[in-house]
């Protein structure tokens, strides 16, 4: 299955790491990927291969414990939902899992209910965030911060930023909107770039781009369709513009945000 969720189980006992690679792969019915390491540098090898989205790890092993491991992913660059497993209530350990963002803590020998509760729990909150980090790379920051601010932004630039957003399915021009906030066009030009610091043609770009992320992510409609939705008469123009902003054409941006949907 495409874009299944990783977990990773790490624990030096063998007895241990194989019967809870059961349970899990048992729960799991193919929708997740499990995998499992017997020590920390093994485990840093499979999270270099790819993501790792759930890792369960035993807190006491040899040479890297779990909470070392844990550190040393996310020094390079991931961050898995981490759940520990001890044979002791070590406090000390949990406390510094509680500085490293660790959702769960589990007393061994963990039985198959505690061990799925708190598989699904992790789990849930991977999605989550494979939801909000979709949500982040569609969000044009500023345009965002602009929001933010529109107290500071004078009452004609604000009405006009309304209106452009209103009708990011017109062909917009700058006489136009100059004309529906009352303001001289070369004034209106002035004003707008000393005020939002964009001029007129990148605001309106960067509209209807935002609009044709959400498109992009939260339909299946062509690229042609979606070009037409947000004003552009031609497909290749839009793509055009869409990569010059974006680094990418609108169906790689497509493919690159399917993996934050839920499997």
């Amino acid at each position: 299955m495409k874009n299944r969720l990783t977990v990773l189980i790490v624990d030096d006992e063998p007895r241990t790491r194989q019967g809870l690679a059961k349970t899990l792969e048992g729960w799991a019915e193919g929708r997740f990927e499990i995998l499992s390491a017997e020590n920390g540098d093994e485990a840093l090898e499979l999270a270099a291969e790819r993501p790792i989205h759930l890792l369960l790890t035993d807190i006491r092993m040899p040479e890297m414990n779990g909470l070392e491991l844990i550190r040393a992913i996310k020094e390079r660059g991931s961050d898995p939902v981490s759940v520990l497993l001890s044979g002791y209530s070590e406090f000390d350990y949990a406390q510094e899992g509680i500085r490293l963002g660790v959702v769960n803590y589990l007393l061994k020998p963990v039985t198959r209910a505690k061990l799925l509760e708190a598989a699904e729990q992790a789990l849930e909150i991977a999605l989550e965030r494979r939801r909000l980090g979709a949500m982040e790379r569609i969000v044009d920051l500023g345009l965002a911060e602009l929001k933010e601010e529109d107290r500071l932004v004078p009452q004609p630039v604000q009405d006009a930023i309304r209106f452009i957003e209103d009708n990011v399915r017109t062909p917009l021009t700058l006489r136009e909107v100059a004309e529906h906030v009352h303001l001289n066009p070369s004034y209106f030009s002035s004003l707008f770039k000393d005020k939002t610091g964009m001029t007129f043609s990148q605001f309106v770009a960067r509209s209807k781009l935002q609009a044709a992320k959400k498109l992009l992510y939260s339909t299946g409609l062509p690229v042609g369709e979606i070009a037409e939705q947000v004003g552009y008469q031609t497909a290749k123009y839009f793509i055009t513009l869409f990569k010059d902003y974006e680094g990418m054409t609108p169906s790689q941006y497509r493919r690159s945000l399917s993996d934050s949907k839920e499997t």
